[in-house]
């Protein structure tokens, strides 16, 4: 394999580097557990039993996955309290917060526009 050698200017290194974070990042929460997830940490903390009732569908080992990325990129922190058994709790970071609103946003735009949505779906299927 060979690498190819950066030759451009370190401040268009650092721009190519954040490009690439950004798309990885979008890549991990850009799904719909990882969005139903920061909405329902969105009004406070949770445990990984009340997350699993509140998500609809999600079964534990995708509810883990998705957690384990969202603290991996410092959305949501995890709190383990030494207790018999262990109380895991969730809540998002800051960042995680401000995700949220993104969230917020585009489910009210899903909610705004459904309706033309689904007309657009059907027109082109029908088609």
């Amino acid at each position: 394999m060979v690498t190819k050698q950066f030759t451009g200017l370190p401040e268009d290194a650092d721009l190519a580097r954040a490009g690439s974070l950004a798309r990885e990042i979008f890549s991990d929460v850009a799904n719909k557990w990882a969005f139903l997830i920061v909405e329902s940490l969105g009004d406070g903390t949770l445990r990984f039993s009340e997350l699993r009732d509140v998500v609809e569908g999600i079964s534990h080992k995708m509810l883990t996955q998705n957690l384990r990325m969202l603290e991996r990129n410092g959305l949501v922190e995890r709190t383990v309290h030494p207790t018999v058994p262990p109380r895991v709790e969730y809540t998002l970071t800051e960042p995680g917060q401000a995700l949220r609103a993104t969230v917020d946003g585009m489910c009210g735009w899903t909610r705004r526009f459904l309706g033309d949505i689904e007309a657009a779906r059907s027109h082109f299927d029908a088609t």
